[in-house]
């Protein structure tokens, strides 16, 4: 219940936020009388599409930390913490980074990297992925996470997903124009937009969304494959990796929330659900790495 409550809460700030950046701009003034002005649609679309996203980039470890109740590691308790922040350094000197904040939490095997910058990222392991794996493959799912931060994943689905949202947003409002301009065709009474404007463009919307959706998730599968290459070459081998994966095969993965579902180490889909998922399946990444 929190994690929805948090989820519903974060995206109406957003929103709240969004609507009055673009008010004080002056480019939610995009329907004028002589038409669509589409200077500034693209320009209210671009605020919209990046907006959100770059504000979700700002609040990643905020929001991973809240949702997933991961504790930094600021003084290692135990053995395994002990193992855990000086394997994360360890990696992370490796790929030139500076050391992100190490976090562990309670649930079924996941992991997962996050963060605004290379230099402000976090690696989260769950205790249900340090029981399940032996040291090896749990090293292994962390040189994953660092070669996201070394990838700069975080930053780079970020702007694909702006993209896509500023041209969901742009394309959804031109056709809801010129399907309420046809529906109107004659009417010399009315002004402004009418009811097929906005029916039209909420449908296109989600249409849209839909479709860009497939994008953004087909970029976040390559960059899983990259990851597990980035990983094979931080062991100095493919062999960790692969048993890792297949250690991930055979386990019950706890789902991440839905606005982290693309930063967490399992997932991935079979049959047409597969163009919507953010995972590869495990036994092409597995063959993507040599194995069979």
């Amino acid at each position: 219940m929190k994690r929805v409550l948090l989820f519903l809460a974060t995206n109406l700030a957003v929103m709240l936020v969004l609507s009055l950046f673009t008010s004080l701009l002056g480019v939610n003034r995009f329907l004028t009388a002589n038409g669509l002005d589409l200077g500034m649609l693209l320009a209210f679309s671009a605020v919209i599409g990046f907006g959100g996203a770059i504000i979700s980039l700002l609040m990643s470890k905020f929001m991973a930390k809240w949702s997933t109740g991961a504790r930094v590691i600021e003084s290692p308790a135990n053995s395994t913490e002990f193992w855990l922040v000086d394997t994360v350094a360890r990696l992370a000197k490796a790929a030139n980074l500076t050391m992100p904040e190490v976090a562990i939490y309670e649930g079924e095997p996941n992991a997962f990297a996050t963060g605004a910058t290379k230099n402000s990222s976090l690696v989260a392991v769950s205790t249900g992925l340090l029981q399940s794996m032996t040291r090896e493959e749990a090293e292994a799912v962390l040189a994953h996470e660092v070669a996201h931060i070394a990838n700069g994943d975080m930053v780079t689905l970020t702007l694909i997903q702006g993209v896509v949202n500023t041209f969901v947003v742009f394309l959804s409002r031109v056709v809801g124009y010129l399907v309420d301009s046809f529906l109107r065709k004659g009417d010399q009474q009315s002004s402004g937009p009418g009811i097929g404007y906005m029916v039209t463009s909420m449908v296109c919307e989600v249409v849209f969304g839909i479709l860009a959706s497939i994008v953004v998730a087909w970029f976040s599968r390559q960059r899983e494959f990259r990851a597990d290459a980035g990983a094979a070459r931080l062991m100095g081998s493919p062999v960790p990796m692969q048993n890792a994966l297949r250690r991930l095969g055979g386990l019950h993965t706890e789902s991440l929330p839905q606005s982290m579902a693309a930063s967490g180490i399992a997932g991935g889909s079979k049959g047409w659900m597969a163009l919507f998922s953010t995972h590869p399946p495990i036994e092409e990444r597995i063959s993507a790495l040599g194995g069979r």
